[in-house]
């Protein structure tokens, strides 16, 4: 078996939770033994699509019409491109059309939730549609004591002072509006987000928002992950009030370093994020101070090894493990369709 993780623009999504997908699936093959290379689709048997961008419908032709077995990742939704950035709705209902066109250039597509699933099969997408998850490396995200010191050192900060982190582009969606709320009702919290987006792409609401954030928020702008995993593993809770995801890798990412998880109550977790077993829940604003509040001063149960425990079950080695039950699959199919 082997595999084309196509990635010729890697670097339009490397800050991204594509890119991170990417990034994943060429470690979950290669720890099951698959060999793996990028963008030599004539050497593959199996094609994998990651990005929407042009480059990738051709490459999916080029590689069908080659008799290659395409795999088309189905990432984005039309709900979760809403609220992202200026002018995201309006065009929502052209990406829908467009997202739909690429995905039917794969043999299969693979989503990665049971959620969003659902969601592609609405569009009637005439192909066969998997849930898998993105995975999780928990070899790379995983506690780390020390960085609770090293994270405080950083910003200057006392060692016993409260840190809550959030991770994502400044999009409505992602929920940064709520996080500049929430940290102004904790002043004694220190607030930190992870992520940058170019201001003339922000929508008004959420330049107000980082316009007018509290002397508690720190903006730490986008971090390699040797850095963003220092945050993850040095804070006490991570509080991510996004309103649409089709998976939330921060989230496993969050769970793996054994940190407590704070998310907003969406049909997306509903499958494997539960409240009060392996993470907390809210809807409203209060919602999310009552529960922070309570984490931060331990008046809830410690929910971190159950957290911890549903990242390794997502880890990648067994994300690779099923991946090559799909190939079986699709391998099953012998005609060479060119059609999209």
């Amino acid at each position: 078996m082997r595999v084309c993780v196509y990635n010729a623009t890697k670097n339009l999504v490397k800050k991204s939770g594509v890119g991170r997908a990417m990034e994943h699936q060429m470690i979950a093959l290669r720890e099951n033994n698959v060999e793996v290379f990028d963008n030599k689709i004539a050497k593959a048997d199996v094609v994998h699509l990651n990005t929407i961008f042009p480059n990738s419908v051709f490459t999916a032709i080029r590689a069908r019409l080659l008799k290659k077995k395409v795999v088309y990742y189905g990432h984005s939704t039309m709900e979760d491109f809403k609220d992202s950035f200026l002018g995201s709705n309006f065009f929502a209902p052209l990406f829908k059309l467009w997202i739909k066109f690429c995905y039917k250039c794969g043999n299969i597509i693979i989503t990665p939730t049971p959620y969003s699933k659902r969601i592609l099969e609405s569009y009637k997408i005439k192909k066969p549609i998997y849930d898998l998850s993105n995975g999780i490396d928990t070899n790379f995200w995983k506690p780390c004591l020390q960085s609770r010191k090293t994270l405080r050192e950083k910003y200057n900060l006392p060692q016993d002072q409260k840190i809550v982190i959030s991770v994502g582009h400044y999009m409505e969606r992602k929920g940064i509006v709520e996080f500049m709320d929430l940290a102004k009702r904790m002043k004694d919290v220190t607030f930190i987000w992870y992520g940058y987006t170019k201001p003339e792409f922000l929508t008004p609401d959420v330049a107000k928002a980082i316009k007018n954030k509290s002397n508690n928020v720190i903006l730490a702008g986008f971090c390699p992950k040797e850095k963003l995993v220092e945050g993850y593993q040095g804070a006490d809770l991570f509080c991510f009030m996004s309103h649409e995801e089709t998976e939330g890798i921060v989230v496993l990412e969050a769970m793996a370093c054994g940190i407590p998880v704070l998310v907003r109550d969406i049909p997306v977790y509903d499958s494997w994020l539960f409240d009060g077993i392996n993470a907390y829940k809210a809807i409203t604003l209060d919602e999310f101070s009552s529960r922070a509040t309570n984490i931060l001063e331990k008046k809830c149960p410690d929910l971190t090894s159950k957290g911890l425990q549903t990242a390794k079950e997502k880890d990648l080695t067994v994300i690779g493990q099923r991946l090559i039950k799909i190939y079986e699959n699709i391998k099953l199919n012998k005609k060479g369709n060119t059609k999209c």
